[in-house]
């Protein structure tokens, strides 16, 4: 979707007293790589062996930890920058890979590949994960205008509440294998969504029971995927008109999603007015270069 971060990476004046500064939600002023705080900033400028000085800038349109794959962008996104740096062009697939290599083997989160995969190829994907690591990219060919129906029927919410994906992924790993035919439901209705693309235009009301369903067997997952009051606003966007929705990332917080068809959509924002209403669009790039870095 067209929510973006975006990350300026240029080599610092030596007129300032740190070789190392780093702008987000915090500065640092730093002399060494390894004095970083930022984790993922940090094992990016290792794994590439940038030099100092180095000036890292980075702003987003939505806030962290919000379950809209803002971690995994930032790490594509920086990559993809440092790479430039290096004067270096890279595949979006070698993008992801070293992003998943940073989060998942050097940092140790207990994440999947999904969200560095689509920050680096955009667009709209079937993604299969293979035994053993790999991962095969598909990407959909939509019929003229069906992605502009299926963004012109959705409604986004944010619940105001930010959570870390690891405090809800913990959880949910260690039930994994008794949850394993739940699993296998939920990957089912990829190939489902992929079927309902399949077609001239997109049956909204099929869609949404997809969403739901999907939403169901989410929550059933770990306990703290959901909680009351996201339950709550989840059963008055249905009562509404919504056909049906998912809480996006983990869960926990972050934002609501819902497939509303346009003459419920006054409805559905009306139920939820105690809800920041986030109107969305549809993006085909992934992560691109905004200005080519002068090495």
């Amino acid at each position: 979707m067209d929510k973006y971060i975006y990350v300026t990476v240029k080599r610092h004046s030596e007129i300032f007293n740190e070789p190392i500064r780093l702008n987000y939600s915090q500065t640092e002023q730093v002399n060494t790589i390894g004095e970083i705080k930022n984790n993922i900033a940090r094992e990016c400028l290792r794994l590439l062996e940038i030099e100092p000085p180095i000036y890292i800038s980075t702003v987003g349109d939505m806030p962290a930890s919000t379950g809209m794959g803002g971690s995994s962008s930032f790490t594509v996104g920086l990559l993809n920058a440092l790479h430039a740096f290096r004067g270096e062009r890279v595949t979006p697939g070698q993008l992801a890979e070293e992003a998943c290599h940073i989060e998942m083997d050097i940092l140790k989160e207990p994440i999947g590949k999904q969200d560095q995969y689509a920050a680096a190829f955009g667009g709209m994907n079937l993604f299969r994960f293979q035994p053993g690591g790999a991962v095969t990219v598909q990407p959909q060919r939509v019929r003229n205008g069906a992605v502009e129906h299926l963004f012109a029927n959705l409604m986004m919410f944010w619940t105001s509440h930010q959570r870390p994906a690891s405090s809800v992924l913990v959880e949910q790993k260690a039930k994994t294998s008794g949850n394993l035919d739940t699993l296998r439901q939920m990957r089912d209705y990829a190939f489902m969504l992929q079927e309902i693309f399949s077609e001239p235009v997109v049956d909204i009301e099929r869609f949404g029971a997809a969403l739901h369903s999907g939403w169901e067997m989410k929550r059933s997952l770990a306990s703290r995927v959901s909680n009351d009051e996201i339950n709550r606003n989840y059963d008055l966007a249905k009562q509404a008109g919504a056909e049906g929705g998912k809480l996006c990332g983990a869960g926990g917080g972050g934002f609501l999603m819902f497939a509303v068809k346009p003459e419920r959509q006054e409805s559905v924002r009306r139920a939820l007015s105690h809800l920041t209403y986030v109107p969305i669009g549809y993006e085909v790039h992934g992560s691109r270069l905004l200005h080519p870095a002068q090495v």
